[in-house]
Order: C-alpha cells, then structure tokens, then sequence
C-alpha cells in the first residue's frame, strides 16, 4: 500500500513538472515567435540589428544585437577569470589543504552559493564601480564592472562543483600514481584533473548558465547603454537587463512587447543548450564509463 502511494506521488511529480516545462516553453515560444510570424519583424534584423528604437514613430527599429553581444560578452568573460580561480582553489581544498582547512572552507564557498543576487549587486554598486571610476575613468558603470560581479557570484558554483567531483575519484588513482614514482602535482594535473574533468566542465557551464541569466546584479552595475561598447570600460546592456528594465513599461500584444518575448525566447533556449552541453559532458564522464 506504502509503496503504490509513494509510485503514484512519484509519477504525479514527474507529471506535474513535464506540464509545467511544457507549458512555460510554449508560451515563451507563441509571444517570441509573434514578432515574427504576426508582426513581420525580420528574424535577420532582429537578431543582427544593432539599432533598439521599438517606439520610434514611423519606423520602429528591433535590434537586439547590441543585448546579445553583451550578454555573451560579460558571461564568457566571467568565465575567462573565474574557472582557474575555481579550479584551484577546489584543487587546494581537496588535495593540499589539510582536512580542518577543507572544513573550515567548504562551508564557507557553499555559503556564498546562498547569497542573494541584490547583495552582489549592491557591492558592486559600492565597490567596484568607484573603483572603475577612479581607475579607468569614466562613469564605472560598464561591461567591466559586470565581469567583476558575475565573476564573484559563479565562483562558488564551479568551486563545489570542481571540489565535489575531485573528491570523488577513487584514492586508488593516487595510490597508484604515487606507487610509480609521480610527486603530488604531476599525480594532480596528469592523473586527478584529466579524469575529473567532464565533472569539472560540467561546473563551468553551470556557471556560464548561471551568469548568462543573471539580470538584477548586472543591471545594477553594467550601466545599460543600447549600442555596442567600444571597450570594457564602456557601458552596455544585456538581454536579462533589458527585460528587466523594458517589459512593465510595454503593452501586452505589441510588437515592442513581443521583441522583448523573443529576447525571453533566445535566453529559454540557450538554457537548454548548457543543459544540453552538461547532458554530454555527464556521458563523457571517465568515470561514468567504468
């Protein structure tokens, strides 16, 4: 009796979550494709546009160019600085660290995993962004200023995750390098890395899916200019913090109000192609393989 309780919750559960995701993709999918199958907006001008003039009287213009380039740009720059801080110290925590540091540390990067966007962006706001200003020059607001952020936040994430994964290799791999004459850094990044490294990758793209859809912490700091920045120092505008800024002040059905839709369809879908990317990475695991 227990058990077909608990089969039927279980498929109810699962029932309950296809439904949802079926239904959230259709609705993002019918109001983004509305700019182009009803209100006739160029599919090519929409995505390679770099003109954003959805109000303009006469000729309204829809490039969101300008919001794609900057969300990739501040999410794979992000990246760029985070993932070798990432892995090292996850390399530190696992393997050189003593086991009372890796107590004391591993509560701490989790801890940061809980931190809630607003605050990030709130030392951004404090922080980083006088310090560009007084640096560099300028207003501080700019693509710069959101690396930074986006860097801090996706830290945690790819640290657990590297750390977790190293800390799951059997001990006989190092038993077995050392037993062959190998110091600890050549058994680190000739045995340990290369076998954690799917697992390790899955981490990065959880923090470039992370960073990719951040829009509160970087609209607070990244300035939002709609053109394309000359620099990292200049401001720019993300597709997140357009829709932020832009959707409460559109009416529903209008093609300014589906243009944002399409911007919503274009994040939807580059979140299923890092789930994708973290389905295959799991399948490569050398350690799924054994």
């Amino acid at each position: 009796m227990v058990a077909s309780i608990g089969k039927y919750y279980t498929y109810s559960c699962i029932f309950f979550s296809i439904m949802i995701i079926t239904f959230l993709t259709y609705f993002i999918a019918s109001k983004g494709l509305s700019t182009f199958l009803k209100d006739g907006v160029s599919l090519f001008d929409f995505l390679l546009g770099t003109e954003w003039k959805p109000e303009h009287e006469n000729t309204p213009k829809f490039g969101a160019f300008a919001f794609i380039f900057g969300s990739f740009a501040v999410t794979l720059l992000s990246v760029s600085l985070s993932t070798p801080l990432s892995v090292g110290a996850a390399i530190f925590m696992a393997e050189i660290s003593p086991k009372s540091g890796s107590r004391f540390l591993q509560p701490v990067i989790e801890l940061l995993v809980g931190i809630p966007s607003v605050v990030y962006g709130f030392i951004g706001l404090s922080v980083i962004v006088p310090f560009m200003r007084n640096t560099f020059g300028g207003t501080g607001f700019c693509l710069a200023s959101g690396t930074l952020v986006l860097t801090i936040m996706i830290l945690p994430t790819i640290t657990s995750v590297s750390y977790d994964s190293l800390k799951a290799l059997p001990g006989g791999l190092k038993d077995a390098s050392y037993a062959l004459g190998a110091t600890r850094w050549q058994t680190i990044y000739r045995v340990l890395i290369p076998t954690a490294l799917p697992s390790i990758l899955t981490g990065v793209v959880l923090g470039m899916a992370r960073a990719f859809g951040e829009a509160l912490a970087v609209q607070m700091v990244i300035g939002n200019v709609q053109r394309l920045p000359n620099s990292i120092f200049d401001s720019i505008s993300t597709l997140t913090s357009i829709l932020t800024l832009e959707m409460s002040n559109t009416i529903a059905g209008t093609t300014y109000n589906n243009a944002l839709w399409s911007m919503a369809l274009i994040l939807l879908l580059m979140s299923f192609i890092f789930i994708f990317i973290i389905r295959i990475l799991g399948k490569g695991s050398k350690l799924n393989e054994r």
